[in-house]
This record gives structure tokens, C-alpha cells and sequence, in this order.
């Protein structure tokens, strides 16, 4: 395509020379381009043709192009939408599809947002996150974002009471408190979510309350806050627990290592920031809030109330408290396969750790042995009250009578209780002890026992000395029954 400048060559040398081969020869070109050239000057149009707009085949599929490209951020390829690009309705090369997918891509990261490295302010965030070691031993991390000073402990669980203590633990090692603490957003220390804004415990609001810090969450996908927390425990983890059981799992003595690590670490230059974190410290605590004078009472273990049955639940299990401690509230925490329970730091009581369903209860907590049940015989009309009267005899008798399911019991104690006019109280008594023994429930019965009398067979189980009542007969000594001697 010719320039403006050799389009006016042409029409100046075809108006000195009168010919387009003389013009086409001095202007290097052939002598159509002058004629049209000279034909387009006269009619008084431009001197540049302007390209008609071209269409491309890839025009109708690079919405569903840009689509692919945003939700996979740039990573997807184009041998990947050529099955998407097929479907939408694309006849045309993989080469063509390959161009424009590059375009794409490369209009998307000019559009895609820009991050500013985070700059950390003096005094003003501590950090802190959990990671997992193995089944029975997590690492809690907390760094100054500015001073680089490292706090590392281990615990045996993530609770919301084991993090706020060692965050106590970590605030007293600093001497002072930051204005923010950024966290994860860790389910033992929110309450919720709502429209993407964190909802922090109770409890964690009146514990950043007393230290005069703000509760900080970092933002998924965020640098600025889910970056610098991601980045927190990866250093402890490689050079700290390496291997994973160099001190056999033992919280305790992980803990006096990761002291020693932390003075070891705080002690030498950092590398990005050619200083000693420790001596950085001196001078970020200038800027820090100081402690508070008095000191929370941490939980250290679950809060559970104690209900009327003096019971808490833990585990879908139950274990038993004194009957002072019913209504209100106590700390549940597991020790070495114990449930230790405990109010405002001193124990109350433990007992060994239950499966759920299972229920662990003291008789000291209830001041005796179980309390049976109360099944007691009351009264009420007809012959009831005078087959009572009998005793403790007409009472084994009636739970007896009952127990194998006499139905015309009522009217087997009315014709009991006429027998005694005839036979007398002592021997009826004697008559309902028998007829209990041998499970005989019937008022004929019991006439039957009371005309046998004496002549009732008694038998006794085997080992036991049959008495019986034998006549007396006259005894002489066993001299009388000496031979005499023969002489």
C-alpha cells in the first residue's frame, strides 16, 4: 500500500511527464498504480484506499473464549477449548483457534489486577496460624509482620482455648501487643460468616477487647492477607520439624525445642531484611501497646453446664458432678485418656474418658448407692385393706400372685381373707408363707395347704438338716446292754 507522499510523487510526475509508463518508470511501480492513482486525484477521492473490515471465523466463539480464559485465570490452552470452540458452533482451524486464544489471553493480563507488595508498619500486625504435624500434634506460628520475631509452640489441638492461651503465652514473650492480629479464618475463632464478612467468637472479642488488639481475617485469594498467613508456617515446618518425629511426638519437649529454635532464629540476621529480629523487637515494642495489668482467666479446655441430673455432656457422653455444682457452668477438658473437670482453674473432678453413648457416674456424687425405684402397695377399696392388714406374708403374696399374671386376683384375695374366721390368723398366715413358696396363687389352694396342716410335706434342699419331730422313747445307758460274765 502506498503512502501519502508517494501517491503525490505519482500525480507529479505523471503532470510533468503526460504518460503513466514515464511516470511509472520514474516512480518504481507499474503503470496501472499511477492510472488509478491519477483517475482516483480527479474524481476527487482519497489518495489511500481503505481496506474493507475483514471478518475472522473466530469472531462468533470469543465470548466463550474470554469466558474460559476468566474462570480458569489465564491457564487454560487452546488444545483444551478446541472441543468447547467445536460445539459453540467453530468450523475453522486449530490454528486459527490457537491465535486467538493467545489474544485473549494476553488482553486479559493486561486487564487482570495489579498487586502492590504488602509494606508492613512498625507495631501494628502479628500473624499467627496453626498447621498440622501428624494425627496427634499441630504447630501454632505467630510472626511480627515487621520485626520478623518468630513465636512457634505445639499443642495437641487447634481449639479456641488452647489458641487464645497460646496467644497469651505469645503476647507476654513480646512484652507488648500489636494494634492487629491476622489469623485465618479459623473455625475456633469465628462465629460465623455472613456476606463474606467474618463473624469472631464471643469469646475472642472479649479477649482482643482486654489485650486492646482488632481481630483481623484474611481474604481468600487476597496477597495482602491470605499470602502473608499462607506464608507464615512453611519456614518452622522445614527446618524446625525435620523430620516429623524428632522428639517423639512429646508435646513438652517440642515445646523446649521450639524455644531453644525461636532464641536460635530471633538471634541471627534475617535474610531479607539484613537485621536481627530480636534487636527489631527492641524497637517495634516503642510503638506496640503495652500489656494489660490484669491477666484473662483462659479456659483450657470446653465449657459445659451442669444440668439437674448433675451430668454435663461431652462426646455424646455424660459424666457426673457433686450436687453443688448443678446449674452452672464448668471446663471439660481430655488429659491422658481422662476427663478432667474444672472451675476457674481448679479441678474438680476426673473421670476415665467415655465412648459416646456411655455414661461415667459416682455414687459419692449422689450421696448413696442408686435409688431403687418405689413400687408401693396402696389400698383402695373392697377386701384390699383387710388382706393388707396380714402383713408382710399378704404383701409377698400379692406381688407374687401378680407377678405370674393371675387374672381373677381380686376375687382370690376376697375368698382368702374369709378363711380367717375359720382357720385363724396365725395358721392363714402360715398357709399364704407356704403358698408363696410353692407358687400356689388360688384361694382353694391355700384351703388346701391350711385342712393339711402338719401333715403338709416340708422339703429342704440338698445340704441343709432336716429337722423332724420324732416321738420319745425311754433311754437306758449302754452298761445295761453289757453281757455278764461267765464264769
Amino acid at each position: 500500500m502506498k503512502t501519502t507522499r508517494e501517491h503525490l510523487n505519482i500525480i507529479d510526475a505523471f503532470h510533468q511527464l503526460g504518460s503513466y509508463r514515464a511516470a511509472a518508470r520514474a516512480c518504481g511501480t507499474t503503470d496501472k498504480t499511477v492510472k488509478r492513482a491519477v483517475e482516483r486525484h480527479q474524481a476527487g477521492g482519497p489518495w489511500i484506499r481503505r481496506p474493507r473490515p475483514l471478518t475472522k471465523n473466530t469472531d462468533a466463539v470469543m465470548a466463550v473464549i474470554a469466558k474460559k480464559v476468566e474462570a480458569t485465570d489465564g491457564r487454560i490452552s487452546a488444545k483444551r477449548l478446541v472441543p468447547v470452540a467445536r460445539a459453540a458452533g467453530y468450523s475453522g482451524s486449530a490454528r486459527n483457534l490457537r491465535r486467538a486464544v493467545a489474544k485473549m489471553k494476553s488482553d486479559w493480563r493486561q486487564k487482570r489486577r495489579l498487586y502492590r507488595p504488602w509494606v508492613a508498619t512498625p507495631g501494628q500486625h502479628l500473624v499467627i496460624d496453626w498447621t498440622k504435624i501428624t494425627a496427634r500434634l499441630h504447630m501454632f506460628c505467630a510472626v511480627l509482620a515487621w520485626s520478623r520475631y518468630r513465636f512457634v509452640r505445639f499443642a495437641n489441638n487447634e481449639t479456641r482455648e488452647t489458641t487464645l492461651g497460646l496467644l497469651a503465652e505469645c503476647f507476654e514473650e513480646l512484652g507488648a501487643v500489636t494494634a492487629v492480629v491476622l489469623s485465618d479464618r479459623m473455625a475456633c475463632l469465628k462465629n460465623g460468616i455472613v456476606a463474606n464478612v467474618v463473624v469472631p467468637h464471643p469469646e475472642y472479642v472479649r479477649f482482643a477487647a482486654h489485650y486492646g488488639f482488632r481481630p483481623d481475617f484474611c481474604e481468600g485469594g487476597d496477597p495482602e492477607s491470605k499470602g502473608v498467613v499462607e506464608n507464615l508456617v512453611g519456614y518452622a515446618q522445614r527446618d524446625l520439624v525435620v523430620p516429623e518425629g524428632n522428639f517423639g511426638g512429646d508435646i513438652a519437649k517440642g515445646n523446649r525445642q521450639a524455644k531453644l529454635w525461636g532464641i536460635e532464629v530471633n538471634g541471627r540476621l534475617h535474610s531479607e531484611t539484613q537485621a536481627v529480629p530480636a534487636e527489631r523487637l527492641e524497637q517495634e515494642r516503642q510503638l506496640m501497646r503495652p500489656l494489660p495489668s490484669l491477666r484473662p482467666a483462659l479456659c483450657r479446655g470446653e465449657l459445659r453446664k451442669v444440668n439437674k441430673t448433675q451430668t454435663i455432656r461431652f462426646g455424646s457422653a455424660r459424666y457426673s458432678l457433686p450436687t453443688e455444682w448443678v446449674g452452672k457452668v464448668v471446663e471439660v477438658s481430655v488429659v491422658d485418656h481422662e476427663m478432667v473437670l474444672a472451675y476457674d482453674g481448679h479441678q474438680i473432678d476426673r473421670h476415665p474418658l467415655m465412648a459416646p453413648g456411655e455414661v461415667s457416674i459416682k455414687d459419692e456424687h449422689y450421696k448413696g448407692k442408686p435409688r431403687v425405684p418405689a413400687r408401693a402397695i396402696r389400698v383402695r377399696t373392697g377386701t384390699e385393706p383387710a388382706f393388707i392388714a396380714f402383713g408382710p406374708a399378704a404383701e409377698a403374696f400379692l406381688r407374687s400372685a401378680a407377678a405370674t399374671g393371675s387374672s381373677r386376683l381380686a376375687a382370690e384375695l376376697a375368698d382368702i381373707v374369709s378363711l380367717e374366721q375359720s382357720w385363724g390368723r396365725d395358721q392363714l398366715l402360715t398357709a399364704l408363707e407356704r403358698a408363696t413358696r410353692f407358687r400356689r396363687f388360688k384361694a382353694k389352694d391355700v384351703r388346701d395347704i391350711l385342712a393339711a396342716g402338719w401333715l403338709a410335706p416340708n422339703p429342704a434342699p440338698p445340704g441343709k438338716t432336716l429337722k423332724l419331730n420324732l416321738p420319745e422313747v425311754p433311754v437306758r445307758p449302754l452298761s445295761a446292754y453289757a453281757l455278764e460274765e461267765v464264769r
